[in-house]
């Protein structure tokens, strides 16, 4: 590798919204995310979002079909 033009490496801390705290390298110091694998429902099972309205609601209220 050339000398000089890489930026540099070093360790850093991942902090997530939940408290998860993940100990890693990066060219960034500290880095701060809203959610991570500990907490994403995708990686839990369990929603934690919930939707207001779904499409089709939405559609029937419009429409007036909901009977």
């Amino acid at each position: 590798m050339k000398q000089g033009i890489h930026p540099d490496y070093k360790p850093t801390t991942i902090r997530c919204a939940c408290g998860e705290v993940i100990e890693t390298s990066s060219t960034k110091s500290d880095i701060r995310v809203e959610i991570c694998s500990k907490c994403h429902p995708f990686f839990t099972g369990r929603q934690k979002l919930v939707d207001t309205g779904g499409r089709v609601d939405r559609f029937k209220k419009r429409y007036n079909l909901d009977k």
